[in-house]
């Protein structure tokens, strides 16, 4: 009788019991949404008057906070944390390593009388100070500099979150060394912020608007990932330590298809979803959407647009309540752009915008865009953000997750480009032959269904394989990867847009100077700017091979990978977009491109490790085994006086892919222990991405072949059909 292994018992217990699902709070969603943020409602209600108009300021003039004020807002924060049940706060920030960090404290402190009293100051509220020599620098801190600050960021609401049963104030806070400079990912994008509204109201005034007073960069971040059965999940290793399987052979049904793209939601998933709407709207966050994506088990949230900053900080509150909220229902979220070989991987599509203080759109190009000379600036000023500061955004982007997917026929390829429709382009074309009129028609789509109202065709239609593409009021950036912080890559887009503004700018100043009026400078202007970037406006499919090539001759960069983008971070061009503004200084790039290429090369050992740990010690014992018994059963059939047939054919395939992947094991420490010896950060990165990932690869097709072949019931771990198919 074959012995039970891990992996058949799990199945059978699915099976079995599907399980129950913890419920929603049967709260209504208007009464529940930011339940748990300490709002501008609650702070108008718990602070003087006074104290309110200067936060309020605060938070729309980035005007500083007075200690006095910090204390009332610090004291009112408390009590309203402590009425509903917090004992701890925590100053909430990002460091380098692409994730959050976050050290409690508690408000108890002892009285002289020895009572214990509540107390929150408003020095413990602004100031902060975790140990920043054991976070990621880049050499900016060494062990024995270990001071580092967290300050409160007053423009990002403070809230409650639980976890474990217990309550906590969370301060989101930036992260700064004891020499000022950041160690963080949101101190460059606030810093990029207030650079893209500086030049973008240059553009408002030149064209003579003196009402707004700020500039806004917005995004709406769609997020993708996987839910996996939590039983299978802790049977595989590398997902629990890599988040993606580093050995599977393809299910018999994958996406092929098509029918789990926006699909019925099984009963679990739904449950799990309406879980995280719920929480994610107690938090403020404004989730919308919910639906199947394309691949079998993977999914999206899609929330509504906010500005950039609390975008960011709410998009990775998403990540933590869709991680918190799978393990109650028995799931696993998986967030790595590429957690299954041969299905779609996962991204994180990036919906930017600009706003003014007026809530203007400043990218809507209205009715008439060829007289929206304004509009057309703004469009001028992304088409050179995206052809002269490519690579900057590029950078924002990488990462090894993400180089599994970028380029494949799934998600946007490392070449960046525009797409803008044709309407548009013929805008940008009629501006530089001088004409600047064109046809601007959406009409109506006749559905040749009688009962139906007529539906408006937008002026543009969706193009999908676009690594960047205007969506009718917005761009949408599609590269950035799921488990990635968006604040990255909105850092180098509004700093990209703000240096193509400061440009743009320029010349508009000096033709008004010279006696144009602002339309006449534009319609002076305009077409040269166009003229130059229109090699990256691209229409059509960027899956075609054809692409490529004529991406190469348009002088377009193509960086298929995390190295090959970072090995530009110290170009004169890249560096510039950051320290035009002073957005990162020289050292601060430095020290980040130290830190990914880090990061990059301890993501692929991981892996590397993975490998050589389960090819050795779960699947080459099973391989022999089973080579064992087909040797047994070819023994069997050749002493019964017949040819190997069927028994041989199988005996020299087990024979060969266990042979395979011993002798690939071996190569595999001989190339690493090689590789090792690199001391120069960027060519050992280039070791691991050139010796050992091709390796990998060779060592994962023999065991994928062997997946294949050995008796299912000793296979160990669960199979990509039992894991995307739950």
């Amino acid at each position: 009788m074959t012995k039970s292994i891990p992996r058949t018992s799990v199945k059978a217990h699915i099976a079995q019991a599907p399980g129950g699902y913890p419920e929603s709070e049967k709260i209504p969603a208007q009464e529940l949404f930011g339940r748990d943020v300490f709002s501008l409602k609650l702070m108008r209600d718990r602070l003087p008057k006074s104290v309110f108009t200067r936060l309020l300021d605060t938070i729309d003039n980035d005007s500083p906070i007075s200690p006095a004020d910090a204390d009332v807002i610090a004291s009112a924060m408390k009590d309203w944390a402590t009425e509903r049940g917090a004992t701890h706060f925590t100053h909430w920030f990002q460091p380098l390593t692409g994730v959050t960090a976050e050290k409690h404290d508690a408000f108890l402190t002892p009285a002289p009388d020895g009572e214990i009293i509540n107390e929150f100051s408003g020095k413990l509220l602004i100031k902060g100070e975790p140990d920043a020599s054991s976070f990621p620098s880049g050499g900016i801190r060494s062990t024995f500099e270990a001071r580092g600050y967290t300050a409160w960021d007053p423009t990002s609401p403070v809230f409650l979150m639980k976890s474990g049963g217990h309550l906590t104030l969370y301060v989101p806070s930036i992260f700064i060394s004891h020499t000022g400079e950041a160690l963080d990912a949101k101190t460059p994008l606030l810093r990029s912020q207030e650079a893209v509204s500086k030049q973008a109201l240059r553009v408002l005034r030149f064209f003579g608007d003196d009402q707004a007073t700020r500039v806004r960069a917005n995004v709406g971040p769609e997020q993708e990932y996987f839910l996996v059965d939590r039983r299978l999940y802790s049977l595989r290793p590398d997902l629990i330590l890599s988040g993606r399987t580093v050995f599977g052979a393809p299910a018999p049904k994958g996406q092929e298809l098509e029918d789990h793209y926006f699909g019925a939601i099984a009963p679990r998933n739904l449950a799990f979803m309406d879980a995280v709407d719920h929480r994610l709207w107690a938090l403020g966050i404004p989730a919308r959407t919910r639906h199947n994506e394309v691949a079998p088990a993977q999914f999206e949230l899609a929330p509504m647009y906010e500005h950039v900053n609390l975008g960011v900080d709410h998009n990775m509150l998403v990540l933590k309540v869709l991680r918190e909220t799978a393990a109650e229902f028995g799931l696993a979220c998986l967030l790595h752009e590429k957690p299954f070989a041969g299905v779609n991987g996962s991204g994180k599509h990036n919906n930017w915008s600009l706003s003014d203080s007026l809530g203007r759109n400043l990218t809507d190009p209205g009715p008439t865009p060829w007289t929206n000379s304004q509009f057309m600036v703004f469009l001028a000023a992304v088409l050179r953000a995206t052809h002269k500061y490519s690579i900057p955004l590029r950078i924002g982007v990488v990462g090894a997750g993400n180089d599994h997917r970028l380029g494949a026929n799934e998600a946007p390829p490392a070449i960046l480009s525009v797409f803008l429709g044709d309407q548009l382009t013929d805008v940008i074309k009629a501006f530089i032959d001088g004409t600047a009129t064109t046809s601007w028609q959406g009409g109506a789509m006749a559905t040749g269904v009688s009962a139906l109202a007529p539906l408006a065709r937008d002026i543009t239609d969706r193009n999908r394989t676009s690594p960047f593409a205007f969506t009718g009021n917005k761009f949408e950036f599609r590269a950035v990867g799921s488990s990635q912080s968006i604040a990255p890559a909105n850092t180098a887009l509004n700093a990209a847009v703000a240096c193509a503004l400061d440009d743009i700018c320029a010349e508009l100043e000096k033709a008004h100077k010279s006696g144009l009026d602002p339309v006449k400078s534009a319609h002076q202007v305009l077409p040269k700017f166009f003229n130059e970037h229109l090699p990256v406006v691209f229409n059509g499919n960027n899956y075609d091979p054809e692409w490529e090539i004529e991406a190469q001759k348009r002088g377009l960069w193509n960086l298929k990978d995390t190295v090959s983008a970072l090995s530009h971070y110290g170009d004169k061009d890249v560096m510039e977009v950051f320290t035009r503004f002073g957005i990162l200084s020289e050292r601060e790039l430095h020290s980040r491109q130290e830190i990914l290429l880090e990061k990059y090369i301890k993501s692929c050992l991981v892996e590397t490790k993975l490998v050589k740990t389960l090819g050795r010690s779960s699947i080459l014992p099973v391989a022999l085994d089973s080579l064992k018994k087909a040797a047994d059963v070819l023994n069997s059939v050749k002493n019964a006086g017949k040819e190997g047939g069927p028994a041989q054919t199988n005996f020299d395939r087990i024979y060969k892919h266990a042979s395979d992947l011993s002798a690939g094991l071996d190569l595999l420490d001989e190339k690493t222990a090689q590789v090792e010896k690199i001391e120069d950060v960027l060519k050992l990165a280039e070791g691991v991405r050139d010796v050992l990932l091709p390796q990998l690869l060779v060592i994962r097709e023999a065991v994928d072949s062997l997946e294949l072949l050995v008796d299912d019931n000793r296979w160990p771990l669960p199979k990509y059909s039992e894991l995307l198919w739950q």
